[in-house]
C-alpha cells in the first residue's frame, strides 16, 4: 500500500503500534509515537494523537498515560490475554503430544502476536526449554476439527487406524479396513486426544487415539448409539481407565495407609468412597478397569497400598507379580 494512502488508516496504525511496542514495562512518549507513525507513512502531531487516543479508549482499548519526570508516557494496560495466561497457553501447546512440532510452532507464533514484541521474547524462551515427544501425524489438528464437525452435524465418521512396528513404521490395523464410528465426544488423557464413540460393528462404546487415526471422513450416515450415551458418564469413564486401556469396569477395594489418601483422591477424585479400617489404615472403593497398567500403578505405590477385593483382581495381581519375578530372575 502506498504511503500516501496510509493517512486514512492512522487509527489502525496507532492501535498496532500500541499493541506491538508497549506493555506495563515498556512505554512510548508522544514524540516516539509520532516517529513510529511517520515510519508507517502517517503524518501526526500532538493534538491529533491526543484525540486519537481518546477515540481508541472510547472504542475499548485501555491506553494508560503516566507522567514520569517532565514527560508523559503511554502504553496498553489490559489486553485480551495477560502474559502469564499466554505462557500457560504456550506451555500447553508445546507439551501437547497430539500437536506436531510444525503446528506447535505455528500456534505459538500466533500466541506471540497477542503480546508486545518485548513480552513475546519471554514466550520464545519458554519454547526453547522443551524437547518433548510430539506426534508425527501432522493432520491431527484438522482431524479434531472434522470430528467436531461430525458431532455437530450428527454424522458418523470413517477412518483407518494404525499402530507402530519395531521398524518405526505405521501398520494399519484390521488390514487397512475402514472403521465406522459414531463420534460423541473428545477427551484428553495423559497428553493425548481420544475420540469416544459408538462402534456399531461391536455394538459398544469405544475410544481411539486421534493421532493414530488416518483419512478421517464425515459420512452421510446418521450417528448411532444415542441411547448408550444418554447413560454414559464421561468423568467416570475417564477415571476408570489407566493409559486408556479398555475393558470391563470393576469395583475394586484398595487398602492403604492414611497418608496415601491424597494419592487416591488425586487419581480418582474427591468423590471416591473411603472408610477407616483402623487408626492408621483406610479402605477405598473405586470403579476401574483392572488392566496391567492399573496393577502396575498399584505396585508403584509400594507397600503402603494393596488390592483386597474382588478376589479375581487379587489373583490377577499375584499372577502379574509372579510373571515379573520370573522374567527378571531369568
Amino acid at each position: 500500500m502506498a504511503k500516501s494512502n496510509n493517512q486514512k488508516l492512522k487509527l489502525l496504525f496507532l492501535e498496532r503500534i500500541f499493541y506491538e511496542y508497549t506493555d506495563d514495562e515498556h512505554r512510548l512518549t508522544m514524540q516516539e509515537l509520532i516517529a513510529k507513525l511517520k515510519d508507517c507513512g502517517v503524518r501526526a502531531d500532538r493534538k491529533t494523537i491526543y484525540m486519537d487516543i481518546n477515540e481508541l479508549n472510547n472504542f475499548g482499548m485501555d491506553i494508560v498515560s503516566e507522567r514520569i519526570g517532565r514527560s508523559t508516557y503511554y502504553h496498553v494496560g489490559n489486553r485480551k490475554f495477560e502474559l502469564p495466561e499466554l505462557k500457560l497457553l504456550v506451555d500447553s501447546v508445546q507439551a501437547a503430544k497430539f500437536i506436531s512440532d510444525e503446528k506447535s510452532k505455528t500456534l505459538i507464533n500466533k500466541l506471540e502476536s497477542m503480546a508486545s514484541i518485548h513480552e513475546a521474547k519471554q514466550l520464545q524462551r519458554q519454547v526453547m526449554l522443551s524437547g518433548r515427544v510430539k506426534t508425527t501425524n501432522g493432520s491431527i489438528y484438522y482431524n479434531v476439527d472434522k470430528i467436531y464437525t461430525a458431532i455437530l452435524s450428527d454424522r458418523e465418521i470413517t477412518f483407518r487406524y494404525f499402530q507402530w512396528n519395531v521398524k518405526k513404521e505405521r501398520v494399519l490395523r484390521h488390514d487397512g479396513a475402514l472403521y465406522h464410528v459414531s463420534p460423541w465426544c473428545l477427551m484428553w488423557d495423559d497428553e493425548y486426544y481420544y475420540l469416544v464413540g459408538y462402534n456399531s460393528d461391536d455394538g459398544m462404546i469405544k475410544h481411539y487415539r486421534v493421532d493414530k487415526m488416518l483419512d478421517i471422513r464425515v459420512s452421510d450416515r446418521v450417528r448411532m448409539g444415542q441411547q448408550e450415551f444418554e447413560a454414559f458418564d464421561m468423568a467416570l469413564y475417564s477415571k476408570s481407565l489407566f493409559g486408556m486401556f479398555g475393558g470391563e469396569v470393576v469395583n475394586v477395594t484398595i487398602e492403604a495407609e492414611n497418608d496415601m489418601a491424597g494419592v487416591l483422591i488425586d487419581r480418582f477424585g474427591a468423590d471416591i468412597f473411603i472408610v477407616p479400617k483402623d487408626e492408621s489404615h483406610f479402605k477405598a472403593h473405586v470403579n476401574v478397569v483392572p488392566s496391567n497398567q492399573f496393577l502396575g500403578w498399584i505396585m508403584a505405590l509400594g507397600e503402603k497400598v494393596k488390592i483386597t477385593a474382588p478376589q479375581f483382581v487379587v489373583n490377577k495381581m499375584k499372577r502379574e507379580i509372579s510373571r515379573i519375578s520370573k522374567q527378571y530372575n531369568d
